[in-house]
């Protein structure tokens, strides 16, 4: 039965939710570092990723209801875990200096920055921990499907991915400056700004990759052959690129009680974005066009996208 998008959110948000809260429980983990990762891990958020991950297994399997997520939810899982861990060393002092993350006070701020570094640590390697440990209750065909998306996400997370996308981010941020380990003196770089290209292939990895990864872990979950795969793979490029163009729209007229982080910040450090490049009339067009990809491929795909549509039209259309 095709349920609203709004239903179908708050369901698998709280199935999502459920099964991060099991993970941190059942840790046998000091007290101290599970308090900061529950903190930040558990603390709201959109839930983008995971819920793709979900979507994309429910799609291939051409299955909808209670149960037909099931082999995706460790998946979903991890994603969510490197995400939430890439935001906490994403608002450190020497990354972004962010205090303000999903409405409220960022990790390091609340545990300081030792703590928010180990917890971000502890839950990079939670989550591959435990999609890992999924296997081992499931079926051989199931276990193998494991490591193909454990595969994936890790290829997402690494330096050819999400980490690698930071460092450029870091490299080209004109108010980043390192301070040499003989001297106090900040060092003076010349750091020549990224052009159209540079910044598509920037976000394709710093924000793209965990959104490409977190779809196409469901859809291996969930049975998908490989020319559905690189359907879907062409779908979640699409909406990962139209999610940081929205961002970067979001960041020049949202306000900050709206978004959950500090507004105008981009610009205030002077970094490129979208909407610099091609004004906001411009980088709306961009995200309709990144729409319309996503759903062609959808199409291309001939899965059951009841919901993978939605999704991106949700990714394109958000407020916040």
């Amino acid at each position: 039965m095709l349920v609203s998008l709004d239903a179908y959110l708050e369901v698998r948000r709280q199935a999502v939710d459920a099964s991060l809260a099991r993970v941190l429980a059942h840790s046998p983990a000091p007290p101290v570092i599970i308090e900061a990762m529950r903190y930040s891990l558990l603390g709201g958020g959109k839930r983008l990723r995971p819920l793709l991950a979900l979507a994309a297994c429910e799609a291939t399997r051409q299955m909808f209801g209670p149960d037909a997520w099931a082999p995706a939810m460790p998946a979903a899982c991890a994603v969510e875990m490197i995400h939430t861990y890439s935001l906490i060393h994403d608002d450190l002092p020497a990354m972004d200096d962010d205090a303000m993350r999903r409405g409220r006070a960022t990790s390091h701020v609340v545990f300081g920055e030792g703590m928010a570094i180990l917890a971000g640590d502890a839950l990079q390697a939670e989550a591959f921990a435990t999609l890992a440990r999924a296997s081992d209750e499931m079926t051989p065909d199931l276990a193998v499907r494991v490591v193909r998306a454990l595969r994936v996400i890790a290829d997402a997370a690494g330096p050819v991915g999400m980490a690698g996308g930071q460092a450029i981010d870091l490299a080209h941020d004109p108010s980043h400056r390192p301070v040499p380990a003989q001297t106090s003196a900040p060092q003076e770089v010349s750091r020549p700004m990224l052009d159209a290209d540079g910044l598509t292939d920037m976000h394709a990895r710093k924000t793209g990759a965990l959104i490409r990864a977190a779809v196409a872990s469901g859809a291996i979950l969930g049975g998908a052959d490989a020319s559905t795969l690189a359907h879907l793979d062409t779908y979640a490029s699409a909406i990962g690129l139209a999610f940081q163009i929205v961002d970067d729209i979001l960041d020049v007229e949202g306000a900050s009680v709206e978004l959950g982080k500090t507004a105008g910040k981009d610009a205030a450090s002077g970094k490129p974005t979208y909407v610099g490049f091609y004004g906001v009339d411009g980088a709306r067009q961009r995200a309709a066009d990144c729409l319309v990809r996503a759903g062609d491929a959808l199409a291309a795909a001939a899965v059951d996208g009841r919901y993978l549509q939605p999704l991106a039209t949700w990714v394109v259309e958000r407020r916040a």
